[in-house]
């Protein structure tokens, strides 16, 4: 699949959330969404990153938005995770890497000299209509969801 740009189309996806109810990226039309990719969860950066955006919640959602992050972690793994840091939004089980794919972002990493497939932590911003408006592929986890409205200016 060729890599996504703003101005396309975000790939529409079904799957379950951290509660096993079916969630897909349609449900979210007329909304605006903040669609974050992360690893994998309860490690310490993906950690900050949600925790960003629990913080900021309120704000994010009086401006219009909902948020919604995706992991191949499974809805066991999303539910500990919700619960442990009280995240009050949804958490898209993609433990087959389907969405993850979908969108580009199943990639060659490097960590400390070892390489592996991994998740490549990025953040898309969705319009009403279903229409990716920013990708922020450089994610400062400690300051996501300023990154986002700062995208947005």
């Amino acid at each position: 699949m060729s890599k996504l740009k703003e101005g396309d189309k975000a790939p529409n996806f079904t799957a379950k959330d951290q509660n096993g109810n079916t969630v897909s990226l349609s449900d979210y039309k007329g909304k605006n969404v903040i669609l974050y990719f992360y690893p994998q969860d309860n490690t310490p950066t993906c950690t900050n990153e949600a925790c960003n955006y629990r913080d900021n919640y309120q704000s994010l959602i009086s401006k219009g938005f909902e948020v919604i992050g995706v992991s191949p972690d499974n809805e066991k793994s999303h539910k500990k995770f919700e619960t442990k840091f009280t995240l009050p939004f949804t958490l898209i089980a993609d433990t087959d890497r389907s969405i993850v794919e979908a969108y580009g972002l199943w990639a060659e990493k490097t960590t400390f000299g070892r390489t592996y497939m991994g998740v490549l932590r990025t953040t898309f911003v969705i319009d009403k209509k279903g229409v990716i408006k920013k990708i922020i592929d450089k994610v400062e986890s400690k300051n996501a969801s300023q990154q986002v409205l700062d995208a947005l200016k």
